[in-house]
């Protein structure tokens, strides 16, 4: 009887997370039903999007779940959860290119779109076909927070500028999204191999760490004197950022939010500090308080986070650069939003492998497996960046009359080449197998994210749209 109770519980214990799951997932879209039933417009590309983001976020717990406890019965419904968030995807992606009568390309919002759908249909394939089946765990967070910075993105469908006007715009952003799905897919199978291949966990603690720094000293670069952290005003009306000049943005300042940050940096940061000194002293004790200090550091993001939402969700604040109050909004600030939500994923992930170290590596591919799936993945990707990086030359020279122009988007999609033919190199022709491969396709993504993003907003140049 004893024997009989042990085996049921695992059965019980899946029952439940599945049960819990679903029934928020059903509260939510019946919420949802009832918000637009007055409409009577129930399938728009709002609903249909946060359908999906319903579905990736009772996917991404499922997987979650499988990685704690190893319960089949998990991954079978992530993956019922994650088909029907592509599924809503999917028509929003429909919904999308019939209102604007061109596939999603033309901006960051409709990119993003068909990045976080191409990522799911990767999901699924990684999981069906080579059997990682915690890929979720990495792939689906993506996800989610791809969703969320949609709905704080432009969504307005607007008439392509000239230089969009052409089959090339298609051409040029189905390989780019084709390829950094691929690329992010790659990122999470190289992180699933350093898992296996017996890596330190205190290495992945000041992995973490470092993204978190990362994270707050760029949403830091913000920070104003008397503690203020500038966020771009926002025109309600409008529904877009107030600009004092052509490409000038006007910046208010949130009165203490920055000191807040700077808080937040700290916390984050220490457990990085403990992890070099504990590796300078030979003190291994200081890791035990340094994964102490990765608690403080969550409740202290969770903080930001809401704080964050409290004041910059319809606030008015002065500037430093005009007289008045100016308003300001979420949509005003997504990529800080993001990171601030990225900042928590990662370091609950963290806390995955910290506590189920030994069940991550019993679920997870041998890593000759997971070396080949990620070289594979790569293999994929690279061809289409180059055909990416080929077709937005001649789309340019066509349009711009040059083949380069040493735009940043050009630039770092350049470097982003050369990052996965150094890796394909390396490999080929030295035989790099194992850490250094993974390593290279980590730094590989960090380059796409970069290029994908950062240089969208941060440095100007002709892909100022995209």
């Amino acid at each position: 009887m004893a024997r009989a109770r042990v085996e049921q519980q695992p059965a019980t214990t899946g029952t439940m997370l599945v049960v819990l799951v679903g029934l928020g997932v059903a509260f939510l879209l019946f919420m949802a039903f009832l918000n637009v039933v007055k409409t009577g417009n129930l399938l728009n590309e709002s609903n249909l999007l946060y359908a999906a983001l319903i579905f990736y976020a009772g996917a991404g717990a499922l997987y979650l779940g499988f990685g704690v406890t190893g319960t089949e019965s998990y991954v079978r419904f992530a993956s019922l959860a994650t088909w029907a968030g592509l599924l809503a995807n999917t028509g929003a992606v429909a919904h999308r290119w019939y209102e604007a009568g061109h596939p999603p390309f033309a901006s960051i919002y409709e990119m993003l779109l068909s990045f976080v759908w191409t990522l799911a249909v990767l999901t699924l394939i990684a999981e069906k076909k080579f059997g990682v089946k915690v890929i979720g765990t990495v792939t689906m967070p993506v996800a989610i927070v791809g969703v969320v910075l949609m709905q704080l993105l432009r969504t307005d469908v607007h008439p392509l500028v000239p230089a969009l006007q052409s089959t090339w715009l298609h051409v040029h952003v189905t390989l780019a999204m084709l390829a950094y799905a691929a690329c992010a897919l790659s990122f999470a199978l190289a992180m699933m191999f350093l898992i296996q291949d017996k890596m330190r966990t205190e290495t992945f603690l000041a992995a973490t760490s470092a993204f978190g720094v990362a994270t707050y000293a760029g949403i830091l670069t913000r920070f104003e004197k008397w503690g203020g952290l500038s966020v771009a005003a926002w025109n309600p009306e409008q529904k877009s950022e107030v600009f004092l000049a052509k490409g000038v943005r006007l910046f208010v300042v949130i009165p203490d939010l920055g000191f807040l940050m700077m808080m937040v940096l700290a916390a984050v940061a220490a457990p990085l500090v403990l992890y070099l000194v504990s590796r300078w002293k030979q003190d291994e004790s200081l890791i035990n308080t340094a994964n102490r200090v990765v608690f403080v550091s969550i409740l202290l993001q969770v903080l930001a986070l809401v704080f964050f939402l409290l004041r910059a969700r319809d606030g008015s604040y002065g500037s430093l650069d005009a007289e008045g109050l100016f308003p300001t909004s979420l949509a005003a600030s997504p990529f800080i939003l993001s990171g601030l939500v990225g900042g928590i994923f990662v370091s609950l992930l963290y806390l995955l492998l910290l506590w189920r170290r030994e069940d991550l590596e019993r679920m997870l591919p041998s890593t000759d497996d997971l070396d080949r799936i990620t070289y594979k993945t790569i293999a994929i990707a690279f061809p289409l960046l180059t055909l990416m990086i080929a077709a937005g030359a001649y789309w340019a020279n066509r349009t711009w009359g040059s083949y380069w122009s040493w735009d940043p988007k050009e630039t770092w999609a350049a470097i982003t080449w050369l990052v996965y033919a150094g890796y394909l190199h390396m490999r080929i022709t030295r035989g790099w197998r194992g850490r250094r491969a993974a390593y290279f396709a980590i730094l590989g993504f960090a380059v796409v994210m970069f290029t994908f993003f950062g240089v969208t907003y941060l440095l100007n140049g002709m892909h100022a749209y995209a």
